[in-house]
């Protein structure tokens, strides 16, 4: 009896706090029900990666084909392709493109004029609200070989001029050039924000046994702040198979296929331009599996070893 008065005593505090936050609950219905709209009802399209999908018998009316898609995958010279650039760009943007926006952080967080600070912060943040339309614009005119400032810096140290966006050996690394540059500012804004909550108290303690700025950010503020680098790695790992779908359309060209086609750019040419819309989706699904398995997978060994972890 006693259990369960306690139990009907619990469900009746809960109903209290729902009824009394009901506007709170009210707000995030809409989030939930766009949610589940355009997240989790289109995931019966999946379906058509394992049918020979007609889209005048639809779904229901398609034949099963027993995995004969991704059977295809793998003996796809194109796909394999586009998967070795797509590890080979998301890796390299994770090496160095992930760790930038906490140097640049620990940088920030160590000016000292609070206006040249504040005006600092402000322009790091304008290339992310740029699309990749006028930013590609914007690098096309930077690295034109005939008016790019690029070039013009290299042929006034007497070299030739470089087609970068042409050039299998300068494309990946003006992709990721260009990714820290606009996204550095607003993926930095967690950083600054996390390392705001730090208690002054540390550093004034620090300053007392006489520690330098250089000891106080490895010490304290890298220290603070671990636990949001390690999520933020985390849900980065899960999308290790996304090169950049906006980035690499709107910059690449034939010439660099080889090391510039990456699976979103596939995914698109084959389901769109000619219209494999079930190839297309096992290619997609296939990159989702990936991403998932790696990011439960880190979680895990990231969760036996420390206290930090998604979940």
């Amino acid at each position: 009896m006693n259990t369960n008065g306690a139990a009907v005593s619990s469900r009746r505090e809960t109903w209290k706090r729902v009824k009394r936050m009901k506007l709170l609950y009210a707000l995030l219905l809409l989030p939930v029900v766009h949610l589940f709209l355009f997240s989790y009802v289109p995931m019966y399209g999946v379906l058509i990666a394992f049918q020979d999908f007609k889209p005048a018998l639809g779904i229901g009316g398609s034949d099963w084909n027993r995995f004969e898609h991704f059977r295809t995958l793998f003996t796809d010279f194109v796909f394999l392709r586009a998967l070795r650039n797509t590890l080979i760009i998301s890796g390299l943007k994770l090496c160095f493109g992930f760790g930038a926006p906490i140097v640049f952080a620990l940088l920030l967080n160590e000016i000292v004029h609070p206006r040249f600070k504040k005006w600092t912060q402000s322009i790091s943040y304008l290339p992310h609200f740029m699309s990749w339309v006028i930013a590609a614009s914007i690098l096309v005119e930077i690295v034109s070989p005939q008016r790019g400032v690029v070039n013009y810096v290299v042929t006034l140290f007497g070299g030739e001029p470089i087609h970068f966006l042409a050039s299998k050996t300068y494309f990946i690394p003006v992709m990721i050039a260009s990714d820290i540059w606009k996204e550095v500012g607003w993926a930095a804004i967690i950083y600054i924000a996390a390392i705001t909550a730090i208690s002054p108290d540390l550093y004034e303690a620090a300053n007392v046994d006489g520690a330098s700025r250089l000891r106080k950010m490895i010490h304290i503020t890298i220290p603070s702040i671990m636990p949001v680098i390690v999520v933020l790695f985390l849900l980065r790992l899960g999308h290790i198979l996304e090169g950049g779908f906006d980035q690499i359309l709107n910059l690449y060209n034939p010439l660099v296929y080889e090391v510039g086609d990456i699976i979103d750019t596939y995914v698109y040419r084959t389901g769109l331009a000619q219209f494999k819309l079930d190839y297309a989706a096992a290619v997609g699904l296939f990159k989702n599996v990936v991403g998932v398995v790696l990011l439960v997978s880190a979680n895990l060994v990231v969760r036996k070893y420390s206290e930090h972890g998604v979940w």
